[in-house]
């Protein structure tokens, strides 16, 4: 599951510290699909055998510390500006019916469906301040498909808003693999649309015997290789960008596309999907740094929450006890 490591302009965990919070993501997730998925099949093993009353007492208590890892386990967060103090979090899992998944297929969906309310909360959120999520993020198909489907090790951008020569700019989509960083722009407002590519300020579309037109989507993805470059340039990174048009329910006609943009249409998108997802390579150092440079250009809206304010149950531990992170 890639991670949202910005939204918009909402607050986020990454910024605190984006050296820390990715790998500790993709960590604690390996952790917890095994505990769920042992514990899911310890119970279909139970249900199958009819042996719920004979279980030693040594089984039931393993069972049961299984059970209270799936309803409350803590995540703990650093924030950069109290690194002595962690805050424990809501368990990921604390709305999951594992009884109700059919298949173990079934239980990966739900398990992912839980990480992707998990993620948003932690690109709008911080141990101290919070921003409001617009609801329409959380019906987007576009940003569940992304995160879902693409690696632990991808670190997605999901229009954020960056403060550049003090104005906000916002981009649309930017992916940052191990390897290098994709600007994507999307063509999907209509299914079986044919868009007719060109240099020109605007595109054709058509779609069955309706045809209209779209504003040219190389102009926001050009704008975003850009902004990545000078973002690059300033913390001399050498990390390479590449940028693509995506239109996963069309067609992109443009055989004249300018070297170095990737159309991935629906002939090609799955393609290109296949590809992100078989990539090998774990976390880098330079794409954690590449990650730093944009969200350091990040706008930020937030408030502080009232959690600080109102003396509430939270919990805090020593950062020592983190201390192999």
């Amino acid at each position: 599951m890639a991670q949202l490591i910005k939204l918009q302009d909402y607050i986020s965990r990454y910024e605190t510290d984006i050296f820390h919070y990715p790998s500790r993501f993709a960590r604690l997730k390996k952790q917890q699909w095994e505990s769920i998925r042992r514990f899911w099949e310890q119970n279909r093993r139970k249900e199958e055998e009819a042996f719920f009353l004979s279980e030693e007492p040594e089984e039931e208590n393993e069972d049961k510390k299984v059970m209270q890892k799936l309803k409350s386990f803590f995540w703990r967060g650093r924030a950069e500006e109290s690194a002595a103090v962690e805050e424990e979090e809501p368990s990921m899992f604390e709305s999951i019916d594992i009884g109700s998944a059919a298949n173990l297929e079934e239980l990966k969906r739900k398990f992912l469906d839980q990480l992707f309310t998990f993620q948003m909360k932690w690109a709008s959120s911080t141990v101290r301040e919070k921003s409001y999520i617009d609801p329409r993020y959380f019906q987007d198909e576009r940003l569940r498909f992304l995160m879902q489907r693409l690696p632990d090790s991808f670190l997605l951008l999901y229009e954020p808003v960056l403060q550049l020569k003090k104005a906000p700019m916002e981009l649309d989509v930017l992916v940052l693999t191990p390897t290098e960083a994709w600007c994507l722009t999307f063509l999907e407002e209509e299914d079986q649309a044919v868009y007719i590519g060109s240099a020109d300020h605007f595109w054709a579309k058509r779609n069955g015997k309706e045809e209209g037109r779209v504003l040219n989507p190389t102009i926001a993805v050009s704008r975003m290789e850009a902004v990545l470059k000078n973002l690059f340039q300033r913390q001399q990174l050498d990390f390479p960008i590449r940028k693509a048009i995506v239109c996963r329910n069309g067609f992109v006609d443009y055989p004249g596309a300018p070297f170095g943009l990737d159309i991935l249409d629906s002939r090609m998108f799955s393609e290109w999907l296949a590809r992100m997802r078989s990539m090998p390579s774990p976390l880098k150092t330079v794409q954690l740094k590449a990650a730093k440079s944009v969200l350091d250009f990040g706008q930020t809206t937030s408030i502080r929450r009232p959690e600080w304010d109102e003396d509430s149950d939270f919990l805090f531990l020593n950062e020592t006890e983190d201390s192999e992170d």
